[in-house]
């Protein structure tokens, strides 16, 4: 390691951690009304709690959770020795004992150099039209980009999660195919080579209550699934109760935080997630910081990920230099924050390293910081019998060529820059060896010196693959990030009607100021969160634009289970995936009493259904605000102050009643007369793709809305508000809370 001379640019930055983050108390509303933007993680990416119940802790910063390296080179073996000594005594004070690391059947969770998050709503992973799951597809999809993944976190629980009662556990479960579809599933996964985990939320306490130990509940489903391990959403370290009930389940887990460990779990969790998302506004110094967990622990595996970050040199050389891995996550909560090409080429090609040399990564001997002959260069050594590694990273923006080591030689000895591929020739003099080769600006470079003779099996394997690969220059690749385009479903016109049919409200064409605004809980203003409308070039949160409406017809209330009864006796109609089909009912028929509650338990595609038979079609966004709100843009359908009378009352329990009947509101009418836009049911409106989300827009808040935490799915009342809730399968779509009502077009 060499130090450059001190910049103005770097010197603010180095070992000056504040935490850019505070968890500011949100005030509670008295209604989900007003989106509220705070800086709970970032500006550009703050959270919209839609409840301003704030319930998480404070994840530990950089400097609870990274070490800062030496202020010289000259100090480096003080450091070390400093950093030792205080090992021993984190250790000590742990009361540490490392023998869940030993155990074999989770020993492979000491190979896991690339993870990814994938949401169950990605269109790579599911194919509704069969039914199935993809997993080819998706594999294909995410390895063309970053390489061959180690593991996958199944993520099928927030943002939909709280859209009604069902639980974490239940909406496991409610995947397509049911317990034996998961299970084939991770049967697939596992044949090519890929662990599986699911979440789970500590935060989920306001639905469903499971009847017993949320840690029992969990280690028998993920037994019966045969799924590896369990990634704890907003956690810093794992429960012990989890790690027995893994064992009385017979099911060993890895146990995997996402916030870096901090207590005793360290010694039942053999696997953690180092989340930068509340570091974003963090200076990450130009010297690169070392892992705790990692320096505790030379067998713990980490994976670094920066979720909303788009150049994420800083998290990759971070992960590279403390030879560990990275978790990728760019299907974040149905709106796509892809890699750039050259990060995740990164990836590619630096876990690529990082897996053949796993043992030597885990060096009981390993030393942060060895010696470099450039400035700006900064080397890990991963020392072992026959072989020792150095993982560099140049932290300069420029190229560095030239001399960049000098170590011991041992007469036999070769040496290879596994960047690049090829071996190196040695400058021997003394009894030492100096290695010339060139690291790119904000690059990477990789050292191998063994004595083993001709490389062989991964070695040669590697060295192969990566002078092909070093064809292209990492810094080839672009930097540039780019969102996905979406484009919106078509809803064919109906056949026109010259006057109101039964149960419908004429609504008369107009000039429409459609205003309206996502309320997603992520992803701030960036391009790509909420929708793309036709009229839009990209997709975003905020949306405006005058239109004129065609005169239409609506109906008066959503479509009432009576009603749809009279659709499936006519029509026959049964849909192919019937999971959660009219799952209130019984025995082809609604509850007595529910005749002229809102008809839910329907997938969009049901809608769509019952309205082509009707001769009608699903409304657009902007035609049920229309219909809502008038020209007068109110934000209720009663108008501009809130009344508790003119809608259901809120039901906050952990299980859910039903809808209430669909006309007892009169004074919730719009302007137009029509009942029951808002606090009943949500509807189903319209439809957006691209090319890995599908979502749908639905309006009108529901009756149901869990308490305890910000993440539950957010339901709004305000007419310049509107809902995403993402697609999967008609079976895993269906909804308590959702319904719809239908138009029909005017001449």
């Amino acid at each position: 390691m060499r130090m450059p001379q001190p910049n103005p640019k770097h010197q603010r930055s180095q070992f000056k951690f504040l935490r850019s983050f505070c968890w500011l108390g949100v005030v509670s509303l008295a209604v989900i009304s007003a989106t509220a933007f705070s800086d709970e993680w970032k500006p550009r990416h703050a959270l919209v709690p839609p409840t301003g119940v704030m319930n998480l802790t404070e994840p530990g910063g950089p400097a609870d959770v990274l070490l800062p390296g030496p202020t010289d080179a000259a100090g480096a073996d003080a450091w070390r020795a400093q950093m030792k000594a205080w090992r021993e005594d984190r250790l000590s004070r742990l009361r540490y004992d490392g023998s869940e690391y030993a155990r074999p059947e989770l020993a492979w969770t000491q190979r896991v150099f690339s993870q990814v998050q994938m949401l169950i709503w990605d269109r790579t992973f599911f194919d509704p039209e069969k039914n199935q799951y993809t997993v080819g597809r998706f594999l294909a999809d995410v390895e063309g980009r970053l390489g061959p993944i180690d593991a996958v976190l199944i993520w099928p629980l927030y943002p939909n999660l709280g859209v009604d009662h069902r639980n974490q556990f239940d909406l496991i479960r409610d995947m397509p195919g049911g317990i034996p579809g998961l299970r084939k599933m991770t049967d697939e996964f596992h044949a090519r080579g890929v662990r599986v985990f699911f979440p789970t939320l500590a935060w989920d306490t306001g639905t469903r209550d499971e009847g017993r130990p949320n840690a029992t509940a969990l280690s028998e489903l993920m037994a019966q699934i045969g799924a590896d391990g369990v990634n704890f959403d907003t956690l810093e370290g794992v429960p012990a109760a989890f790690h027995a009930a893994a064992e009385a389940a017979h099911h060993p887990l890895a146990l995997e935080p996402q916030f870096a460990i901090r207590d005793e779990s360290f010694a039942w969790s053999t696997i953690s997630w180092n989340d930068w998302v509340t570091w974003e506004d963090t200076p990450y110094p130009f010297v690169p910081m070392v892992n705790q967990a990692k320096w505790l622990e030379r067998r713990h595996t980490v994976n670094v990920t920066d979720r909303f970050t788009r150049d994420k040199t800083n998290s990759l050389q971070h992960a590279f230099f403390n030879g560990i891995g990275y978790a990728s996550l760019e299907n974040l909560w149905g709106f796509w924050y892809g890699m750039t090409p050259h990060d995740a080429e990164a990836v590619l090609r630096f876990t690529r390293i990082e897996r053949a040399a796993g043992d030597l990564l885990q060096s009981a001997d390993w030393e942060p910081y060895a010696a470099t002959l450039q400035p700006g260069i900064f080397a890990s050594r991963f020392p072992g019998k026959n072989a020792t590694l150095w993982t560099l990273v140049n932290r300069n923006e420029y190229d560095v060529s030239g001399e960049q080591l000098t170590i011991p030689h041992v007469e036999g000895a070769h040496y290879y820059d596994l960047w690049r591929g090829i071996e190196l020739k040695p400058d021997l003099a003394g009894g030492k060896a100096t290695l010339r080769f060139s690291v790119e600006g904000l690059g990477f470079g990789a050292v191998l010196a063994s004595t083993d003779g001709a490389p062989s099996g991964a070695w040669k394997d590697l060295l192969a693959f990566m002078a092909e690969r070093a064809k292209h220059p990492l810094n080839s690749f672009s930097r540039d990030w780019k969102y996905l385009p979406q484009t919106m479903a078509e809803i064919p016109a109906t056949k026109p009607s010259s006057s109101a049919p039964p149960g419908m409200i004429r609504i008369p064409a107009a000039d429409f100021d459609f205003n309206v605004r996502g309320i997603e809980i992520e992803g701030g203003n960036d391009p790509g969160v909420d929708v793309q409308y036709p009229w839009e070039d990209t997709p975003r949160r905020f949306h405006r634009e005058r239109m004129h409406i065609k005169t239409f017809y609506i109906d008066r209330t959503p479509v009432t289970n009576a009603e749809f009864k009279k659709f499936l006796d006519a029509s026959r109609y049964h849909p192919a995936d019937d999971h959660n089909f009219l799952r209130h009912w019984s025995n082809g028929t609604f509850p007595e009493e529910a005749a002229n509650e809102p008809v839910t338990w329907v997938s969009i595609e049901d809608a769509r259904a019952y309205a082509a038979w009707a001769g009608k079609r699903l409304p657009h966004d902007w035609e049920w605000q229309y219909a809502a709100q008038g020209a007068d843009g109110r934000t209720y359908p009663w108008g501009n102050d809130w009344n508790g009378a003119a809608l259901p009352a809120t039901d906050h329990g952990r299980t859910m009643r039903a809808p209430t009947n669909a006309d007892v509101f009169p004074l919730g009418a719009s302007p137009f007369g029509v009942l029951d836009m808002v606090g009943n049911v949500s509807q189903w409106t319209d439809e957006f793709r691209d090319d890995h989300t599908r979502a749908a827009i639905v309006r009108g808040g529901a009756f149901y809305q869990p308490r305890g935490s910000i993440w539950y799915f957010p339901q709004t009342y305000r007419l310049d508000e509107h809902q995403k809730f993402l697609l999967m399968s008609p079976g895993r779509d269906r909804s308590g809370t959702i319904g719809f009502r239908c138009v029909v077009d005017a001449p």
